[in-house]
């Protein structure tokens, strides 16, 4: 007997999801359409709400503002940097914790910390991994005759300084998705091609890795659009309280950016016109993605 939708039974299901919705829009929708508004209030007293004059100002202020290409220079620097050795290290470690090792549990365990530690603690943690006279880092680079170097102090090594950092605070998560994607595959996939004589390389890259594609393309979105909005690692890394992104902005980010129109300068029509940009860009880019993924990507 085929069961169909009656009118009770839809306003049911529509007061059971009420409250979602109710939360969603009032902390998610409202503030959306919101600061898209403020976006074009080029003359506003944020304080008496009252709007002196609207139109373009805001965006065209924020295009023609070197701070905010610099931004945009350094996250890309980041997401490019940070993304594939990100989901690469990640599908790396993931393949050897699906193997039938010893204390596997507790290497998964080991791996997934990171994602879940206070990124304050992480931060602090950082610090004195890059610190120029007592960190590790330059501990290990003394075996090589290197100099110690100033890690968080010098402006070209403020974005790799952040994105190691980074690529260390995501492993777990990345890791976690991986192995769920792994324990997907069915493995008499694998067993038929052993039996056929391929071995381990064969059945990874004509096996494993397209059947793990949809996995992939997920954790490589993910990533990317998590990089894109990186804004608490650099306040914490570089103690951002002030305004200031690193050694002469060098960590700069487009979220930062936002931050310090709103807050440290109070300028919230160009805060609000720098964060549509921005989500413009990752639209574009999601797009892209997902263009890719649909010729690449195995379901």
């Amino acid at each position: 007997m085929n069961w169909r939708p009656t009118i009770q039974s839809t306003l049911k299901a529509l007061l059971y999801l009420l409250p979602a919705f109710a939360v969603i829009g009032v902390f998610t929708v409202y503030p959306l359409f919101k600061s898209l508004e403020l976006s074009f209030f080029t003359e506003y007293d944020y304080f008496k709400d009252i709007v002196y004059a609207t139109g373009w100002g805001n965006y065209a202020a924020v295009l023609h503002d070197p701070d905010f290409w610099l931004a945009m220079r350094n996250t890309l620097l980041f997401v490019v940097g940070g993304v594939p050795v990100s989901v690469a290290l990640s599908l790396l470690i993931a393949l050897m914790l699906n193997a039938n090792i010893r204390f596997r549990g507790l290497f998964r365990t080991v791996y997934f910390l990171p994602y879940v530690t206070s990124l304050v603690a992480v931060a602090v943690v950082w610090q004195w991994i890059y610190h120029r006279d007592y960190g590790i880092l330059n501990y290990f680079l003394g075996w090589l005759g290197i100099d110690p170097v100033s890690w968080l102090n010098t402006p070209q090594l403020s974005i790799p300084a952040l994105v190691l950092m980074s690529i260390w605070k995501s492993l777990g998560y990345n890791i976690i998705i991986f192995l769920a994607g792994l324990q997907t595959i069915d493995k008499q996939y694998e067993q038929a091609a052993s039996v056929d004589g391929a071995n381990y390389g064969r059945r990874l890259w004509h096996i494993v890795l397209p059947l793990l594609s949809p996995t992939t393309f997920f954790v490589t979105v993910v990533s990317a659009i998590s990089s894109f909005k990186v804004f608490d690692e650099v306040y914490a890394l570089f103690g951002g309280g002030g305004g200031k992104a690193g050694p002469s902005d060098s960590a700069l980010t487009i979220v930062f950016y936002v931050f310090r129109k709103f807050y440290a300068e109070w300028d919230f029509g160009t805060a609000a016109a720098a964060s549509y940009l921005m989500f413009i860009v990752i639209a574009l880019i999601t797009a892209l993605q997902f263009y890719i993924g649909k010729k690449k990507v195995h379901y």
